[in-house]
């Protein structure tokens, strides 16, 4: 598409049926704000950025928007006409064709649009109207031909007759029209019974004038979708869900159950990756091949090396190497970093902490601000105690350690390499290479007591 093409988007209105004091056009929508859609289409036309207007909840809606758009604000918002009138300064003499189309209506595709674009141009139309046919109209308004099947008009819903209501090729409110003619026909607009100006009303004038009135018939009418009530949300969410999934089936992702998959639009997964029942990944999330996924795991912004394994645990702003595999009931939070290899098991917790090579973390243990080195063996209950009430401290584990069950490790502590605490011990100071420490609090194995064998009783993990 040329930059003889410019794109207005409508985003002024305030969205009532929401009930919400969130704008309307910022209402998530598998994992992006609804708006974020327009805006995409926008950039893939190839165009300039494009004319956002604004109105209730400017501030907020600009900031969503903000370096993807240009933005004129419509206030009083006096009708669809009058919002695109008001982008004339903007555009008027910059463009040759003008498309419009509302940011509540998320579904559209890429193609439609530029099917759209290249109808309008091919038949040198005043405007073309994309149009859909459904049996359930949902309040748009009607397309109105004569005998020879030309549009003459678009009846709004409250406004049409019985035979109009049947109907059934509907205004989808997106339009593209010649720049020169819309100019000079928006400041001629009719004022409305509401005391509002519409767009649909310059169907009514280029038709009386005689010029061309086109429309094109969007195959797909869930593309249509406007969203005016959290029904309508969750109904094209469940659209663009089936759409992500399919896109993935196709590109070698195995989705068991696709209905009670929800994978977010920012999500990358690889080939060979099998996602499992109730798994939910979100945000800027990044699967490796050969992973196996879930069921009931909830991954979020985070980066999954090949051949993982998580089931049934959350997984937030992590990293997993290759071939790691987690759970069940594990949580990985905020800056865990697991290495190639990593085996965490059940019911544990890791926080800001790395994890070397090959390390194993059984279960039922807490690794918070703590730096684990290679082929390390956490056991069963171990827990860094990291906070002391008003600061964090960190947990130094060398490579080849063994922290025996229910190690209690109080931060800030260094546990030396091929170092080995006892079953129960609370750990206070740092432990040297090597050594062995048990007891509360914890201290180094003597010759005597290796010899009497009471270290081998107290480390037993």
């Amino acid at each position: 598409m040329s930059e003889e093409l410019a794109v207005v988007i409508l985003a002024a209105g305030q969205g009532t049926r929401m009930k919400s004091s969130l704008p309307k056009v910022l209402h998530p929508l598998a994992g992006k704000p609804m708006l974020t859609y327009s805006l995409d289409l926008a950039a893939q036309l190839g165009t300039n950025l494009p004319v956002l207007v604004i109105g209730h909840e400017a501030e907020a809606v600009k900031t969503a928007a903000e370096g993807r758009a240009r933005f004129v604000e419509q206030s009083p918002q006096l009708g669809t006409g009058h919002a695109v009138l008001q982008t004339a300064p903007v555009l008027e003499g910059h463009c040759q064709e003008v498309i419009v189309f509302h940011a509540d209506m998320p579904l559209f595709r890429f193609e439609t649009l530029h099917a759209l674009i290249d109808h309008h141009r091919a038949r040198r139309a005043a405007l073309t109207v994309l149009t859909v046919e459904a049996g359930d109209p949902r309040g748009f308004g009607r397309i109105v031909r004569d005998d020879a099947a030309r549009i003459t008009g678009i009846v709004e819903e409250r406004d049409a007759t019985p035979a109009q209501l049947a109907i059934r090729e509907l205004n989808t409110a997106m339009y593209v029209f010649d720049a020169g003619w819309l100019w000079a026909h928006l400041p001629h607009l009719p004022l409305s019974p509401k005391g509002e100006y519409y767009l649909t009303d310059l169907v009514t004038m280029a038709a009386s004038e005689g010029k061309d009135v086109e429309s094109l018939l969007c195959a797909d009418p869930n593309e249509a979708l406007g969203i005016n009530t959290r029904v309508h949300l969750a109904e094209a969410e469940a659209i663009l869900r089936k759409r992500i999934n399919e896109k993935l089936m196709l590109a070698g992702v195995t989705i068991i159950d696709p209905v009670t998959t929800y994978i977010e639009a920012g999500v990358q997964i690889g080939a060979d990756t099998l996602i499992y029942p109730n798994t939910h990944l979100q945000g800027h999330t990044v699967i490796g091949i050969g992973c196996t996924i879930g069921p009931n795991t909830i991954v979020r912004d985070s980066a999954i090396g090949n051949r993982c394994q998580i089931q049934a645990s959350v997984v937030e702003s992590a990293t997993l190497e290759d071939d790691v595999d987690v759970g069940p009931f594990g949580h990985l939070r905020k800056g865990a970093y697991l290495c190639q290899g990593v085996h965490m098991g059940n019911f544990g917790e890791v926080k800001n902490s790395r994890l070397g090579p090959r390390t194993k973390m059984g279960h039922f243990s807490y690794l918070g601000d703590a730096d684990i080195g290679a082929d390390v063996n956490i056991g069963c209950g171990t827990i860094t105690c990291n906070y002391d009430g008003s600061r964090k401290h960190k947990t130094i584990i060398g490579k080849g350690a063994f922290i025996g069950s229910d190690t209690m490790l109080r931060a800030p502590v260094t546990i030396g390499e091929g170092a080995i605490t006892g079953a129960g011990s609370v750990v206070t100071r740092d432990v040297p290479d090597g050594a062995i420490v048990f007891g509360v609090p914890a201290r180094i194995q003597t010759a005597n007591q290796e010899t009497s064998g009471e270290s081998k009783q107290d480390n037993n993990s």
